[in-house]
């Protein structure tokens, strides 16, 4: 029990620590050519990268944290925020309505095979049932998939949409305020942003866990 404990610590501060490694390397190496060529978009540059960031919802192979982290570099953490949050509601609302109204056909093409096993891995009945645990599954990387794997499972609409509201006004301002703190030199909002993300990270590997039990008992 007490190594297994170790095991999930040492787990949630192995991607804590590659978190804030891959956010310098983007910040350092990755970001500026995107980051120039969005800032040529002047005053569209807000919709330039809501626009971004909705693709790499839609088709979740596509990296999106990126786009958080552009938007709150280029935009600072006001706008940048409500231009992720505004993304992200409608283009999951858009992944759910797909999955939900025309089914596996259209999401497998749009995903493809790969993406697709990862979707049909989610199983709705576990989760649906549980408002908590959706939520906190949708704060975690795994949103794009899990808002296709939602509407395939045949959740409503009604429960989907408020766990997803709540999951994106926590999740969202974190990893934007990493982007705006490291831009900034804000070093109290980039303290902060990285606890958030280790609070993400615990959550993440509370909700697998719960995942896995739940599974056990259906067996």
């Amino acid at each position: 029990m007490k190594k297994e404990k170790l095991q999930k610590y040492l787990t949630i501060a192995f991607f804590v620590g590659a978190f804030i490694l891959l956010v310098f390397l983007i910040q350092t190496y990755g970001i500026e050519p995107l980051r120039s060529a969005v800032k040529e978009m002047g005053i569209w540059a807000p919709l330039g990268i809501l626009i971004l960031r909705g693709i790499s919802v839609i088709l979740p192979a596509l990296p999106s944290s990126v786009y958080s982290l552009l938007a709150g570099s280029l935009l600072g953490f006001k706008t940048g925020y409500l231009t992720i949050f505004i993304s992200d509601l409608i283009f999951c609302q858009i992944a759910f309505f797909i999955a939900r109204n025309f089914g596996r056909a259209p999401v497998r093409k749009l995903v493809g095979i790969k993406a697709m096993k990862r979707i049909e891995s989610f199983n709705q009945n576990q989760l649906e049932g549980n408002f908590f645990l959706m939520t906190g599954l949708l704060m975690t990387g795994l949103f794009d998939f899990l808002s296709y794997a939602l509407g395939i499972g045949g959740t409503r609409w009604r429960l989907f949409t408020p766990a997803l509201i709540i999951s994106l006004l926590i999740s969202d301002s974190i990893i934007v305020a990493v982007g705006a703190g490291v831009s900034q030199g804000a070093g109290l909002m980039l303290g902060g942003a990285l606890l958030g993300m280790f609070a993400l990270a615990t959550i993440t590997g509370f909700n697998k866990n719960k995942v896995s039990e739940t599974q056990k008992k259906s067996q």
